[in-house]
Parts: structure tokens; C-alpha cells; sequence
């Protein structure tokens, strides 16, 4: 770790905290317990959330922050002398702020000037950020093996460097309006629910919708229960066509939840079936039990954590790879209805006995 100035990061005692971690959803809710940890280290510091702005309602009135800054990306589609102009701004926004240390979880070119931009003495950053990120840090955490090391505990280097010492708490407050609209969606349908992600925005995570129907068909026909759809507005017809197939209830609600909304559903479901997708993620942040299939992301770096067994990978020789897009998607037809099936029984088990019990 590269040391700069006097002070070790260990003995740093800042007054006003970045935290930059603009996106994606997945990526804020694997975040979260690094914001719990600073707070608790640094429980007498002002710390500030640097998020996209489509994105900060789900920290909004977060215990372990005094402040969101959102981030307006929509403006980079605005053409470049319009998202240059915004970016610059929101740049000079950032040293009136007189931040002395900045956290960047997301290791981008963007983020990297975000956080020189604050003026903070401390600027610190991951060993495997991307696009030059590096420069604009004056102090570097080492990450090691990062391929082989979860999303979780890449960060948790960092909250690590700078002395936290604490079990990662995954921390995610719902809001009562949302909560209480989620209760009355809910209300009256069968249990157990279901959250189902069947979209994604990676054709290559998109698990077919008659696998996921195969799934829902077999649960329904053992345990009963209502299969909730969620995601965004786009992927409502990929919830349609699932649902179509399935004989049991059913609510699509796929385009129709704002973020807190969501939360609010996924924090009520008894279990969620989803593609690798910040939905998912978002549900293990909330403590919800998931099943997942993972055919061109890998479980060791994204995979629900803490949970692990329950992500199934596909056997195909180019599993993992990354690929956004895929002429042959192999891992669709090998990665079966019947691979998933003894997980979600599992957990669906489990379910039905401590409902019985309680």
C-alpha cells in the first residue's frame, strides 16, 4: 500500500468522508457494508455517497449516511459538449464540499477524477481499478489475486486499510411508504412468494423464460405460492412470456416499482429466482434466501454472497467469460430447469418448516 504524508491510513481520523460508488445497483448493494464499517470507525465523521441519480433513492435516509451527492449520467447522453459542461460541474460541486478523504469503490477513469476532483488529501483507491484510476490516488490497496476474489472482498480491502475491524454488515433500511405499498400489492396472495428476475441487460445472463417457467410450474405444484415478477420497464415482456406459461398466480410488476418499491417487495419474499442481476444482489443485502443460474459471470467474483451454494454455474468449456453478447449460448440449454431444481426445493423446505413452526 502506497503511504502518503505522516499518517498511515490506520491512523487517519477524517472529519468529511466521499464515499464514490456511483453504480450499477448490484455493485452499491455489495458496497453497503463498507459504508456500515466507516461508520463505525469514523462514527463523528460527515460521510457523503457519491451515486448516480437514478440510484440514490435506494440510499436515501440510509442510518450510516448524512448525505447522498447524485450524479447525473444521464447527461454523457446528451452529446459531448453538454456532458462535458455537466460533468465539470458536478466536479466544482464536489471541492466545495472540502472532503479529506475519498473512498473509490468503482476504480474507473471517472470515478478516479471525481475523486481527485474533491480536494481530499487522502485519495484511496484498489490496486485492480481500471482506466488510469490509479493516477488520481495517493494511496493504492493492494487486491490480491482480484479474478479469483468476490465483489464483497475486493472493497473490503479497503475498509480493512483504513482500520475497520468489524464482520461486514450488509445494512439496508426500507422505506415505510414503500413498505407499506409492497404489504398491499402482497396482500391476500398465496405464500410463499416468489420474486422472479427473469430479465437482464446481458443477453448472455438472460436464462430462457421457459426454464424459469419449468421452475415455477414444479414449485407452485408442491408448495403452491405467487410468482412476483420484478425488473425494469424492458424486460416486463420477458415477465409476460413467463407467466403465460405457469398455471398458478401470478403478478407482473416488472416496470412498475420505483427503487425503493422494489426493495420494499424483495425484503417480503420468501425466495427470489433471478439472472446475475443487481435485483438479485439487492434481495441478499436485504437477508433473502436466492437461487440463481450464472452462465457468463462467475460465482467466486459475483455471485450472491454469503450464498454462494446456491448460484448454479454452467458446465460449458466458455462458462465465465464475460461475454456481453454470444452467437452460440450453449450454457442456455445445458444449464437445465432440473440443475436449479434441488436448490430451490431446498430452500423452499426450509421455508415450509419454519412456517409450520411459527
Amino acid at each position: 500500500m502506497f503511504r502518503a504524508g505522516k499518517l498511515q491510513l490506520q491512523e487517519l481520523t477524517p472529519r468529511r468522508i466521499a464515499l464514490v460508488k456511483p453504480s450499477a445497483l448490484g455493485d452499491i448493494a455489495n458496497s453497503l457494508p463498507v459504508l456500515t464499517a466507516l461508520r463505525r470507525r469514523f462514527p463523528d465523521a460527515h460521510i457523503t455517497w457519491i451515486v448516480n441519480r437514478g440510484l440514490e433513492p435506494l440510499l436515501r435516509g440510509h442510518p450510516d449516511l448524512d448525505e447522498t451527492l447524485p450524479f447525473d449520467r444521464q447527461r454523457f447522453r446528451r452529446g459531448f459538449f453538454r456532458a462535458s459542461l455537466g460533468f465539470t460541474t458536478f466536479l466544482r460541486r464536489l471541492r466545495l464540499q472540502r472532503f479529506d478523504l475519498a473512498v473509490d469503490l468503482q476504480g474507473l477513469l471517472r470515478t478516479g477524477l471525481m475523486s481527485l476532483a474533491t480536494g481530499a488529501a487522502r485519495r484511496v483507491g484498489m490496486s485492480c481499478a481500471r482506466e488510469g484510476a490509479r493516477w488520481f490516488y495517493t494511496d493504492v490497496v493492494p487486491v490480491p489475486d482480484p479474478e479469483n476474489t468476490h465483489a464483497v472482498e475486493r472493497t473490503w480491502t479497503v475498509a480493512r486499510a483504513l482500520g475497520c475491524q468489524d464482520d461486514k454488515v450488509f445494512r439496508l433500511p426500507v422505506d415505510e411508504l414503500a413498505s407499506a405499498w409492497a404489504l398491499e400489492q402482497l396482500h391476500g396472495r398465496p405464500r410463499p412468494w416468489l420474486a422472479v428476475g427473469v430479465g437482464a441487460r446481458w443477453l448472455t445472463k438472460r436464462w430462457p423464460p421457459q426454464h424459469f417457467a419449468e421452475l415455477l410450474r414444479r414449485v407452485q405444484a408442491r408448495f403452491g405460492g405467487t410468482a412476483i415478477f420484478i425488473g425494469a420497464a424492458e424486460e416486463a415482456p420477458l415477465a409476460e412470456a413467463t407467466a403465460a406459461q405457469i398455471a398458478g398466480p401470478a403478478l407482473n410488476l416488472a416496470g412498475r416499482t420505483t427503487l425503493p418499491q422494489l426493495a420494499a417487495l424483495l425484503a417480503q419474499a420468501d425466495v427470489m429466482l433471478s439472472n446475475d442481476t443487481g435485483p438479485l444482489h439487492l434481495a441478499v443485502a436485504l437477508g433473502r434466501p436466492v437461487v440463481a443460474p450464472y452462465t457468463c459471470t462467475q460465482v467466486k467474483q459475483n455471485g450472491p454472497f454469503g450464498q454462494a451454494g446456491r448460484a448454479v454455474e454452467t458446465a460449458v468449456w466458455c462458462r465465465g467469460s464475460y461475454l456481453k453478447k454470444c452467437s452460440r449460448m450453449e450454457c442456455m440449454s445445458e444449464l437445465t430447469p432440473d440443475r436449479l431444481w434441488p436448490v430451490l426445493l431446498e430452500v423452499l423446505e426450509a421455508w415450509q418448516r419454519q412456517s409450520l413452526s411459527a
